[in-house]
């Protein structure tokens, strides 16, 4: 006698369904780990002359108080120039060309040369367009010095909860480097509403 084969499997409707929803996790997984890294990270778009151009048409200013705590494994003092850019996921940037002279009226020489010395907080102003939760912060240092920060604190004006960036490494020369975390809390809002 012939041995019969089994029947083949009834086919799955629903499988591409699955196939589906598992492509749809692997993305949203793939795309949270790049974004919640806990180390800072070069700029992949920084534009500080948009945010100056926005700053200038922006019918509002809001002033925020910035924390910057250098390093005590920073250089005793530093020489090096200090750039600031924040913002929200609206892209209402916030940008100062240089923190230790970036005040207005204009620093002394001394109170310039004082800001950025290891072990220490400095604490600057700096005004800008009016955003709605600070989600990414980059700094830019220029110069030979190697300035190292330890955590920036950015206050908004509506909020006495600061939004605080933990660097402790030295920041490359001339290179935007910090924290995006705007992805991932644009993602966790969309999760929220469905």
């Amino acid at each position: 006698m012939a041995r019969r084969r089994p029947p083949p499997p009834p086919p799955h409707r629903h499988h591409h369904l699955v196939l589906l929803a598992l492509a749809a996790f692997s993305c949203l997984a793939s795309a949270t780990a790049t974004t919640s890294s806990q180390q800072p990270q070069p700029a992949d778009v920084l534009l500080p002359a948009r945010a100056a151009d926005l700053a200038a048409g922006a019918a509002r200013t809001c002033w925020y108080t910035v924390q910057i705590k250098t390093s005590c494994a920073s250089p005793r003092r530093t020489s090096d120039a200090v750039s600031l850019a924040f913002g929200d996921a609206y892209r209402n940037e916030v940008y100062a060309a240089r923190l230790a002279g970036s005040s207005s009226p204009p620093p002394s020489a001394a109170a310039a040369a004082a800001a950025f010395e290891r072990c220490a907080t400095d604490t600057f102003r700096v005004g800008g367009p009016c955003g709605y939760g600070v989600c990414y912060l980059y700094l830019r240092r220029s110069g030979r010095d190697g300035w190292t920060p330890q955590w920036v604190r950015v206050y908004e004006p509506t909020s006495d909860t600061p939004s605080t960036f933990y660097y402790g490494d030295p920041l490359p020369d001339a290179v935007w480097y910090g924290f995006n975390r705007c992805p991932r809390l644009a993602a966790a809002a969309a999760a929220a509403a469905q």
